[in-house]
């Protein structure tokens, strides 16, 4: 048969592109940290290093204007002249002392002294500005590596759904199962039938979602995820294959989404 474009892939991808909504860059930036989270790890990196390079020059930059403007920079070398900070005389000097500060390195050459009163500002300033900026991106990175896309690569579909006779009922049936010996804790499974129809009042509906029952009613849909397992539904006169004959479905376009859900026990 001809193969038809997916609404959702084998990996779980959804082929869906949002255009023409009006204000989506705004959108997007209002809540600018799962905007980070959701790009795509070269353009999060990027981000990380840039973020990190414009403000250690930026405060950098500010060190050394107030040593500039005090005058610190022509008179680094006198030892009776008590400076803002304690030899710096360039840039790179005033570069490194911020490093020094920001990592809590604390070589002890360099040091802020206590005639400087804008220099104790700038410290204060550069304390909560490096918290920040820690906290945003550090926290950004780990949610990012913690996503469970990678972990799903270890939950297995059967590749194929089979009709078949199980208990005197006809009843559709696939397999799922955990390659890993970590377990999915108060795993849940779910199926959407995804097809075009044309309500009686004449609207056509492109992708109309229907919930096929997996056990919903009795309980069978909450999984103990141990050892591969075989979820059915069974096609009775609730179910939309009901009216379907073995020729009408391989004429139907439908397509079923089976979505897995739980909470890793490893990384919660």
């Amino acid at each position: 048969r001809r193969q038809r474009q997916r609404f959702v892939d084998k990996n779980g991808r959804c082929n869906v592109q949002h255009g023409n909504l009006g204000g989506e860059t705004s959108r997007y930036l209002s809540d600018l940290f799962t905007t980070l989270v959701d790009l795509k790890w070269r353009w999060n990196l990027f981000i990380f290093i840039l973020t990190y390079t414009v403000a250690w020059l930026f405060m950098a930059s500010m060190w050394w204007v107030i040593a500039y403007m005090r005058g610190d920079l022509n008179k680094a070398h006198d030892d009776s002249y008590t400076p803002c900070v304690a030899n710096v005389y360039n840039f790179p000097s005033a570069f490194l002392f911020f490093i020094e500060t920001e990592a809590t390195i604390g070589y002890g050459y360099r040091y802020i002294t206590d005639k400087c009163p804008e220099g104790i500002i700038l410290f204060l300033f550069q304390s909560i500005l490096g918290s920040i900026v820690d906290a945003f991106l550090i926290g950004c990175m780990f949610i990012k590596m913690s996503q469970p896309k990678k972990r799903a690569e270890t939950l297995m579909f059967s590749e194929h759904a089979a009709i078949s006779m199980r208990d005197g009922k006809l009843t559709l049936m696939f397999r799922v199962g955990n390659l890993r010996n970590s377990h999915m804790v108060s795993a849940q499974i779910r199926c959407k039938l995804l097809k075009s129809r044309q309500t009686p009042e004449g609207e056509f509906l492109p992708l109309d979602q229907l919930e096929l029952d997996v056990g919903f009613s009795t309980g069978a849909d909450q999984l103990f995820l141990v050892s591969p397992l075989t979820i059915c539904h069974v096609i009775d006169a609730k179910s939309p294959f009901y009216d379907l004959s073995q020729r009408s479905m391989q004429t139907e376009q439908f397509e079923i989404v089976v979505i897995l859900e739980g909470i890793v026990e490893t990384t919660g």
